[in-house]
């Protein structure tokens, strides 16, 4: 016998950046499938109005705002326009983030630094600030999950030490804005995931049938999380199940960093 269908979302608003594919593609359509109305950002309209589609086909309620989250004037914009559309912000998933790999410390181009320090530590913290700014004038306040990486908080490897140290200072952030916000109302937390099934888990030239036989001995778990899978714990990390949990950094990556 099938079970119903879950509906923890139904009547809230929830905002995903980077949601035009990958993990921002799969945590939005489950936020939709559990009843939220979902606002999908990121900086490709294409890939943003995709995901609406697919919400679109299955029933869901979406739409898609570009947004810049290193520019601060766009996700001032895109919170007020969420608000505008929908009436409040209760979700927000600060998903966006680039990966600029391959290279030793010692010759990482100043230009990916600049590009990875911009989009994953500084587009973190400006979107925090517009959110928060919109949930503490709510009666139910919101949460926000942050997605970090099990590469700089929890584990390293090289050519992604530039990578890992701003995904690292997402954490930081998640953990003091955790706390001085959650008596506002506003409740933070992050997850950390590993290697995903999405291409940036993939090597330069690898395949996703490479990928596989190179994940059977790479973690314990023996294989890739599924995108599905790593959204499921995004929504429960925002849900009223979680409630109790603040600050916290959900590792999700089989066993990589244990």
């Amino acid at each position: 016998m099938s079970s119903a269908p879950r509906t923890r979302f139904a009547g809230r608003t929830a905002l995903v950046t980077g949601g035009g594919s990958g993990l921002g593609r799969a945590m939005a359509l489950a936020f939709a499938a559990e009843g939220a109305n979902v606002v999908v950002a990121g900086r490709t309209e294409g890939a943003l109005k995709e995901t609406v589609g697919l919400i679109a086909d299955a029933g869901g309620t979406a739409v898609a705002i570009p947004a810049d989250v290193s520019r601060s004037a766009d996700l001032s914009a895109l919170v007020e326009a969420t608000v505008e559309r929908f009436g409040s912000l209760d979700v927000a998933v600060n998903n966006a983030g680039v990966l600029r790999a391959g290279q030793p410390v010692a010759e990482l181009p100043e230009e990916d630094w600049r590009t990875m320090l911009d989009i994953n530590v500084t587009g973190v913290l400006l979107a925090l600030q517009a959110e928060v700014r919109q949930m503490r004038t709510q009666p139910g306040g919101g949460t926000i999950v942050n997605v970090s990486s099990n590469l700089g908080p929890h584990t390293s490897l090289p050519g992604t030490i530039g990578y890992g140290a701003t995904k690292a200072a997402v954490s930081a952030l998640t953990r003091g804005a955790a706390i001085e916000n959650i008596k506002d109302g506003v409740r933070i937390n992050a997850v950390s995931p590993g290697s995903a099934d999405t291409t940036m888990s993939l090597r330069q030239g690898e395949s996703p049938a490479e990928r596989t036989e190179r994940m059977k001995n790479a973690t314990p778990l023996g294989r890739v999380s599924t995108t599905e899978e790593v959204a499921a714990a995004v929504l429960y990390l925002a849900s009223d199940e979680s409630a109790p949990v603040v600050g916290a950094d959900l590792v999700i990556d089989g066993g990589a960093a244990a």
